[in-house]
């Protein structure tokens, strides 16, 4: 008989064993994009906190930019970048994304995307780009952040120079 019990209760507890875990799926692609509408509206704004705010606060953050250096490594060393970014561009600013995929997986991500951003510089020209982008994102403590970035231009193989507007 306690054979028998010890059998059912092992049986009732490993009755969740086999389970498949929840799909997240769809929730995690929704905040995703939810976090990459909130780095648009803090672009526009040229808002650096709000934007940093969408990535991982640590050092550990890696992020390839479409400009020198090769890599930027941590949070902190990333605003400054951008604090340079938007120096150099002091004028109105908008970023469009398209091309937007997301993969999910638990509590890692990434997604690819095209953006598209209208600037305008110190001389008051406007400025427009389109870069490519990959960002990893992390899953930490329920909220999605870009833990790696990297943005690119294509490049002109026969001039070496990268073009701003490829289509």
């Amino acid at each position: 008989m306690k054979k028998q019990l010890l059998l059912l209760a092992l049986l009732a507890a490993c009755a969740g064993c086999n389970s498949t875990p929840p799909d997240t799926s769809s929730k995690d692609q929704s905040d995703i994009k939810a976090l990459e509408d909130r780095f648009l509206a803090a672009f526009k704004a040229k808002d650096v906190n709000a934007i940093m705010a969408c990535y991982t606060p640590d050092a550990n953050m890696v992020v390839f930019d479409a400009v020198p250096p090769l890599q930027y490594t941590g949070a902190q060393a990333y605003q400054k970048d951008w604090e340079f970014f938007f120096a150099a561009f002091p004028g109105p600013a908008s970023d469009a994304i398209s091309n937007f995929e997301i993969a999910t997986g638990g509590d890692v991500a990434y997604a690819h995307m095209v953006q598209h951003a209208s600037l305008t510089g110190k001389d008051g020209k406007p400025t427009e780009m389109t870069v490519r982008v990959t960002d990893g994102y992390k899953k930490i403590n329920g909220q999605w952040l870009i833990a790696h970035e990297h943005v690119s231009f294509p490049v002109d193989l026969d001039t070496l120079k990268p073009d701003l507007n490829a289509k």
